[in-house]
């Protein structure tokens, strides 16, 4: 089991910054792929970002590629969203999930088998 925790969410104008935060407990982190998740009112959920156990080789949805940053620490169990450049576009509640091995395909939702409750981002023009 694993439970995740986001934080970090808020209103922010288009152009600034916000980094979302998850907290896990219950199975060594440093065992998990970490992947975040948005889902905009009407649309499907969708792919973000994702980190390997070890840190290494994130790998990001084109959409945010540039703009977003995934990291982790797993001293403190932690992994990281910074988002800078935010538009409107990015207006979503954020998940951020945990891929317990086997580990599936980075940016399939299928992948992964925990989920956070969510932090709402709203960003305005």
């Amino acid at each position: 089991q694993v439970q995740l925790v986001e934080s970090g969410g808020g209103l922010v104008q288009a152009g600034g910054s916000l980094r979302l935060s998850c907290a896990a407990s219950g199975r060594t982190f440093s065992s998990v792929a970490m992947g975040w998740f948005r889902q905009a009112p009407g649309k499907e959920r969708e792919f973000v970002a994702a980190i390997r156990w070890s840190g290494s080789s994130p790998y990001y949805a084109d959409s945010v590629k540039g703009r977003f940053t995934i990291s982790r620490d797993n001293a403190k169990n932690t992994v990281y969203l910074q988002m800078n450049n935010l538009t409107p576009e990015d207006t979503a509640a954020y998940y951020c999930a945990a891929d317990i091995p086997p580990y599936g395909l980075a940016y399939d939702i299928n992948s992964y088998n925990y989920w956070g409750q969510g932090t709402q981002v709203t960003v305005s023009s």
